[in-house]
């Protein structure tokens, strides 16, 4: 076949194929461009929200910046005589310093809550959130700190790295506060679950010391020989055969 055949071959082809096309659209040129805005449209509620995350990230982070710069402020004990109890490195225009810690967290507190309650959901807020219960335990604050930490569980869920953090807070709080009972039940519910991502080991400490706080010598002591047989490299170990010669002694 000739070349100029070919060519007038290929020419029908694309006229064919070009006319094909002219006719299936023209009958539903109105649905085409329907379906073409809508892409569009789409597109654009799609840009617009990522723009909206972006820029809600971003405001978190600087709240939540704001509110780390004073939970992270060195405490300066004031010296006897400084003007208005001022920390001692305040007199010699210092700055980002407290008297104490209780005065550091106590002005932590606010730009914390302010940070978590913004924005609740994002990594800054249940970040700020975390933070706000721990500062919350610190004070004495127990049912304060017990329900920032049940929210950043329930916001950031179990298996995220702030909900297993804030499940272990809780259960400390709990334990500091004196409420035994309660922290026997979430260190028990922590060590059932077996999570590699959990420090079992530290788990287990918690548990038989919470034990032996509230007298029940036996389970202390199956918790500290678990402890002792399953984690024989842990930190916990020395203190945990410790405790068992103890609890053998007072036997």
């Amino acid at each position: 076949m000739k070349s100029t055949e070919r060519r007038h071959l290929k020419e029908n082809e694309l006229v064919q194929s070009l006319s094909a096309a002219r006719e299936f659209i023209a009958p539903r040129g109105k649905q085409i461009t329907g379906a073409i805005i809508g892409l569009v449209v789409v597109a654009i509620a799609i840009v617009a929200v990522v723009l909206i995350r972006q820029r809600t990230a971003s405001r978190g982070d600087d709240l939540l910046a704001q509110a780390m710069v004073a939970l992270n402020a060195r405490v300066v004990p004031a010296q006897p005589g400084d003007p208005a109890d001022l920390p001692a490195a305040a007199t010699f225009g210092a700055t980002g310093t407290f008297a104490t810690e209780e005065a550091k967290l106590k002005a932590a507190v606010p730009k914390l809550k302010t940070a978590a309650d913004t924005y609740p959901d994002s990594t800054a807020g249940i970040t700020a959130r975390y933070h706000l219960a721990g500062a919350y335990a610190s004070l004495g604050q127990t049912s304060d700190a017990l329900r920032e930490f049940d929210e950043v569980i329930k916001r950031a869920g179990n298996d995220s790295l702030y909900g297993r953090m804030a499940r272990l807070g809780k259960a400390d709080a709990q334990m500091r506060a004196n409420q035994v009972d309660a922290a026997i039940a979430s260190w028990k519910e922590l060590a059932a679950q077996k999570d590699a991502n959990l420090p079992q080991d530290a788990i287990l400490m918690q548990l038989g010391r919470a034990y032996a706080q509230k007298g029940n010598k036996d389970e202390a002591r199956k918790t500290y020989t678990e402890l002792v047989e399953q984690h024989p490299d842990s930190v916990y170990t020395s203190e945990a055969r410790q405790e068992l010669e103890t609890l053998k002694r007072a036997a």
